[in-house]
């Protein structure tokens, strides 16, 4: 999947999103917009892992979804 369809239903992967990475709040989720460099920046800050990391558990999720629709 490519992470512009997530990015185009935002609202439908939020659930997803959220089940993920549980302490990113609904203010963030919004904030976030579906914009991939944004969810990697709150996860280093909600996790305070690095950049490397947030952007692999990222890439995790966009496979793990690759199959799921919205």
């Amino acid at each position: 999947m490519q992470w512009d369809t997530i990015e185009g239903n935002w609202k439908q992967f939020k659930g997803k999103v959220k089940e993920q990475w549980g302490k990113l709040t609904d203010d963030d989720l919004d904030r976030i917009a579906g914009k991939k460099d944004q969810l990697a920046g709150r996860l280093q800050e909600s996790y305070g892992i690095g950049k490397d990391d947030a952007e692999k558990q990222i890439r995790e999720f966009e496979a793990k979804n690759s199959d799921t629709r919205p």
